[in-house]
């Protein structure tokens, strides 16, 4: 079976990932989609294969050069990540749909890549305060680190208008029902929102 692709793209902080883990959990014709990087693993709860392949950056630039990425960018100097076409294959022939939960960039090239068999979903919070709210809840971000992330979800923000529909995540479970009604009507109608819907 070729499937088709469903892209959670967001600013850091956004609850992409939440959206994500949910969907897979709730349905079983959605396969996820693990990307390729080159960090070391955080600590012995990563897996390779299950939640990243952690490759050399040795290894990673050897598969850009043989073409085997769909999308892959340096995040930060020396940071690779990307999506590998034989990932895409993987979950098609598993029989399911693909569910990708990438960054701005990565979401973008996706979706020009396969074009309308693949819905991308820009997730963003109503406001720059609830963000960094969420950002300073996980207790992870120095003054210094928030800064920077705040300055990268202002620039990635500039991107939504280019994604098919821009969900916004103000109550969690509204927005977990509104993901699964786009999910469904992609897949079982073929239904794709016109540029930049606001849901």
């Amino acid at each position: 079976m070729e499937g088709k692709l469903i892209i959670f793209s967001a600013p850091s902080g956004s609850g992409k990932t939440t959206i994500v883990r949910h969907l897979l959990a709730t349905n079983s014709n959605l396969g996820f989609s693990i990307s390729a990087c080159t960090r070391d693993r955080r600590g012995r709860a990563e897996q390779n294969g299950k939640d990243y392949y952690f490759l050399t950056p040795e290894d990673f630039k050897e598969k850009i050069d043989n073409d085997e990425f769909v999308e892959w960018e340096e995040v930060y100097v020396g940071a690779f990540y990307g999506t590998l076409k034989s990932e895409i294959e993987r979950v098609w022939r598993s029989g399911k749909h693909v569910l990708f939960d990438v960054d701005v960039q990565g979401g973008l090239k996706l979706k020009k890549y396969y074009g309308d068999k693949a819905l991308a979903v820009f997730v963003k919070v109503p406001d720059e305060e609830t963000l960094q709210r969420r950002l300073l809840d996980r207790g992870t971000e120095t003054e210094d680190s928030l800064s920077k992330r705040l300055f990268k979800v202002h620039f990635e923000m500039s991107f939504q208008d280019q994604f098919d529909v821009i969900l916004v995540n103000d109550e969690l479970e509204s927005t977990l029902k509104k993901a699964q009604k786009l999910t469904d009507d992609f897949l079982q109608k073929d239904i794709i929102p016109t540029k930049a819907t606001v849901v």
